[in-house]
């Protein structure tokens, strides 16, 4: 439709309903009906119209606070790279009355997940931003969160039959699936492949990691049905126990020549490699970790799979925004790169334009 400025009364003689009513549609101030609601969404839409978002934010007397619940993390690791877009968008939407609260839960920890939920139910929140974890648990948060009307969007990863208003983050299996098909041109006949797991891979938690895998073996079946795989267990809290039994492993396994990590710890096993003098052909891992990235610049680690952390923290934060504050529709599903790194092209990655 040709752009103009439409007004109040425009939009009101167009949707067939009072002035009054597109107010209220408009600024949140008060109970519309299903039909008019719909009414005045659909002209919204095709007329494209976009609100002056700054008089929105000086004129509203609301004040809108979203929650978001995020595993604890550490300097410079994944989720702490999820909460620089968290603040980034947290910045841009304060002067339209938006703040920010977290609740934070311990990674694979049902016991500290379920009682983050339970902490986020007793929070005044006007929108929730999710990293599901347990599935069972999400399910029941969210029973609650619809319950009493308050929207919710996920990151990181989609829990079917959730029903957020917004996914924002990869498919999972399909980078899995591209995983196997990058690592596997390194492939020469005879040759093992390692699968470097975590020691709570089996935990209801990783999600994740699970369909990364399911991903992976897709292609393998596909393409390589016949390589022998083999699997080691790493251990996160003891790098020298993981050392003695890497040794013995390699020892055992001297066709072992190309690697996969399906999370971020890929640096455990470059690490190793650094330090032993021992090689791969080829090593794939997940995310741009600072450890992660020195060992892909060193060459031990020869991949990295990127999923843009900091761009699902801001783009969770402005859908939410999108929906609350502009009333304007939000599209359920955004998925995130699947970013291939390399020695040769990573000096030239960024998140942000």
């Amino acid at each position: 439709m040709e752009n103009k400025n439409y007004t109040i009364k425009d939009i009101a003689r167009m949707a067939e309903v009072s002035a009054g009513t597109v107010d209220r549609v408009l600024h949140d101030r008060g109970e519309v009906s299903k039909a008019s609601l719909e009414k005045v969404q659909k002209v919204l839409k095709e007329i494209d119209y976009q609100p002056n978002m700054f008089a929105i934010g000086l004129a509203a007397k609301k004040k809108y606070n979203i929650v978001c619940l995020i595993p604890h993390y550490e300097e410079e690791d994944y989720w702490h790279s999820v909460s620089r877009g968290i603040e980034r968008a947290a910045q841009e939407y304060r002067p339209f009355n938006v703040s920010i609260d977290y609740v934070r839960y311990q990674h694979a920890n049902e016991t500290s997940y379920q009682e983050a939920c339970g902490a986020l139910q007793e929070t005044m929140a006007d929108a929730v931003l999710i990293a599901p974890n347990f599935r069972e648990q999400t399910l029941s948060l969210v029973r609650h969160l619809k319950g009493n009307k308050i929207p919710y969007a996920f990151i990181d990863f989609n829990i079917e039959g959730a029903n957020a208003l917004k996914y924002i983050g990869q498919d999972s299996y399909m980078s899995g699936y591209i995983a196997a098909k990058i690592l596997m041109r390194d492939y020469k006949e005879g040759q093992e492949l390692v699968f470097f797991q975590a020691n709570n891979k089996d935990n209801p938690a990783e999600i994740q990691m699970q369909r990364r895998i399911e991903g992976f073996m897709k292609y393998m079946s596909d393409a390589y049905a016949g390589v022998k795989i083999v699997e080691f267990v790493l251990n996160k809290a003891d790098s020298v126990d993981d050392e003695k039994m890497l040794d013995a492993f390699f020892a055992a396994h001297p066709k072992a020549k190309l690697g996969v990590v399906f999370n971020s710890r890929v640096y455990q096993v470059g690490n190793y490699l650094r330090q032993s003098g021992k090689q791969m052909d080829a090593l794939i891992g997940y995310d741009l970790l600072r450890k992660n990235v020195e060992l892909l610049q060193s060459g031990e680690v020869k991949y990295l799979i990127g999923q843009r952390p900091a761009l699902q923290g801001y783009r969770g934060i402005k859908a939410l925004c999108e929906h609350v504050v502009f009333k304007k529709p939000v599209t359920a599903v955004k998925y995130m790169p699947i970013d291939i790194l390399m020695k040769e092209n990573i000096n030239f990655y960024f998140e942000f334009e």
